[in-house]
């Protein structure tokens, strides 16, 4: 009988023992899966945060771009004021010649 206590003894401590190694490990695999979701997220993080970086660069080359376009604009708006400008002149010019002419010739006489 003592023989069988001392056995029954040991099974439980076997049993408990057990039980304690299967919690440990399952406390691994959990510290292991929050390590795991811990460096996803990390890596998320930082993706999130190199996507940020990239449209703040595309909207400040976006910015540049308008700039550089408005800047063109107001180019291609001054040299056609210009080109009007001395059109003009040269359309002025052509009607005072014209007037030159028609006053330096003949009258016809009525008879």
């Amino acid at each position: 009988m003592e023989a069988e206590r001392r056995r029954d003894a040991a099974e439980r401590d076997r049993q408990s023992l057990e039980s304690a190694r299967r919690g440990r490990e399952e406390l691994r695999v959990a510290a292991e899966d929050a390590r795991d979701a811990r460096e996803r997220s990390r890596e998320h993080a930082e993706s999130s945060r190199r996507d940020g970086e990239a449209l703040r660069k595309i909207a400040e080359d976006a910015r540049r771009a308008a700039e550089d376009a408005r800047d063109a604009t107001i180019g291609a708006v001054a040299a056609t004021a210009e080109a009007l400008n001395t059109n003009l002149a040269q359309m002025q010019f052509l009607e005072q010649a014209r007037q030159t002419l028609r006053a330096l010739q003949p009258k016809p006489e009525n008879s």
